[in-house]
């Protein structure tokens, strides 16, 4: 296998169960219809490597522990994917990590029990191995959990892996040696309440020698380096059929961008096509972006 077409991930894989409604969204005292129901890979990193696996990436997936009831389900979903499991560890006497999302169009709610789950003072996700990073060719690196998403990063720079994470802090180890370091609209809103964008990102140049890219939505997203330009590129514009996964999408977009050896602006153009690619359907799953789509719409 070409190490340049490997890929290493870690961090939430979820069992998703989700909810198309058929009407609008959900309102008090009032009936919803579900138009449509399913039962799928989910979370950050799970989503990731549905996504790069479609565009033709080999991934090495690690981070939460599976479960009874969502063991199954992945194990049948991948097994004709190239996404390896093998490292995934077994939570005993216990269904797994679940979440359910409710959508309509624009607008999604997702509930779970993470705030129960990450107060209970167990660790139930993996702790990285070596052995799964070393000659891969990009990696993708959730914040969520703590020491062992550390260890993941501190491997990668070890290694000379460049890596991608997300919504990641200014003054973190995680920003600091990230290749790409994406930094959502909700990310800003709640850890740097009160500042632009534009502050925002100056933080975010002065810590690192990485690519931040700052994404707002349907607004136009920015992108700089230290010491460079603030560059602003505006989102695809596609009918919206979910935004469910849209910001996980890009995640693999930017770490597909890194193993092809992308420039900064084609980098930004590939990841926000691919997620265009993701919003236009649903389930995402189960029509993820497939690279002569994504390619399609960028010459569009």
């Amino acid at each position: 296998m070409d190490d340049n077409n490997r890929a290493y991930l870690f961090g939430q894989i979820l069992g998703t169960h989700s909810f198309l409604l058929k009407d609008g969204f959900l309102r008090p005292d009032e009936y919803s219809e579900i138009a449509e129901h399913y039962f799928l890979p989910g979370g950050e990193t799970g989503t990731a490597a549905t996504v790069l696996a479609s565009l033709g990436v080999c991934v090495k997936m690690d981070g939460t522990q599976i479960g009874r009831e969502v063991a199954p389900m992945l194990k049948d979903f991948y097994k004709d994917k190239t996404v390896d499991l093998s490292s995934l560890g077994t939570l005993q006497e216990d269904a797994g990590i679940m979440d359910y999302v409710v959508i309509a169009g624009l607008v999604r709610s997702p509930m779970g029990r993470f705030q129960q789950l990450f107060s209970s003072g167990t660790r139930w996700w993996s702790i990285p191995r070596e052995e799964d990073i070393i000659g891969c060719g990009a990696a993708g690196i959730d914040p969520f959990f703590g020491e062992e998403s550390l260890l993941a990063a501190k491997l990668c720079v070890k290694h000379g892996v460049p890596y991608v994470t997300i919504d990641t802090p200014h003054n973190t180890f995680l920003h600091r040696h990230a290749a790409v370091n994406v930094v959502s609209r909700e990310c800003t809103s709640m850890r740097y309440k009160g500042m632009s964008a534009e502050e925002v990102m100056a933080q975010m140049q002065s810590e690192s020698d990485g690519l931040t890219i700052i994404t707002q939505g349907g607004d136009d997203m920015l992108y700089a380096r230290r010491g460079g330009d603030i560059h602003s590129m505006k989102p695809f514009n596609v009918e919206v059929k979910s935004t469910l996964g849209a910001g996980d999408t890009f995640k693999a977009g930017c770490v597909y961008g890194l193993m092809k050896g992308m420039g900064d602006d084609e980098l930004v153009r590939f990841a926000s096509a691919c997620s265009a690619v993701a919003i236009s359907r649903f389930p995402l799953p189960l029509y993820p972006p497939k690279l002569e789509e994504v390619e399609a719409l960028i010459k569009g």
